[in-house]
């Protein structure tokens, strides 16, 4: 397991009455209510709240991986995340699919620069080995 040296950020949240709850931040920026996928409640989920955490972090490595290829991320960048939530032998289990738009990139550019995200994303990291994750280039 990897061990952080320097802790950059802690986000902090405190949520009441799980998945038809409500979850806010510490710091008053996240106030949403939550509901069960697939029930008629006003609220979103932990799997969409998932695929957007795991989406804008993508597009962040994404973007250190260009830089260092000295090229910026083309205007229409974007990361469609699909978070499963199902069943199988263990109980509860989740699979992902993130499926990345970089328009105006070289093809072999762009799997280079989503290969290398996918190896430093740190959501990438923390679901590698853990649940099924495939990651393709639109």
């Amino acid at each position: 397991m990897a061990q952080i040296e320097k802790v950059l950020y802690t986000g902090k949240t405190r949520t009441t009455g799980g998945r038809d709850g409500k979850a806010s931040s510490s710091d008053g920026r996240l106030d949403i209510a939550l509901s069960s996928p697939g029930s008629s409640g006003a609220g979103t989920n932990p799997e969409q709240l998932f695929a957007a955490g795991w989406s804008a972090c993508f597009i962040g490595a994404m973007g250190l991986a260009a830089r260092e290829r000295q090229l910026a991320l083309p205007a229409g960048t974007a990361v469609d995340a699909e978070v499963d939530l199902g069943t199988g032998d263990n109980g509860y289990a989740l699979q992902a699919r993130l499926t990345v738009s970089l328009p105006e990139l070289d093809r072999d550019v762009a799997r280079a620069i989503v290969e290398q995200a996918h190896r430093t994303c740190p959501y990438s990291k923390a679901t590698r080995g853990n649940i099924d994750a495939q990651i393709a280039l639109a």
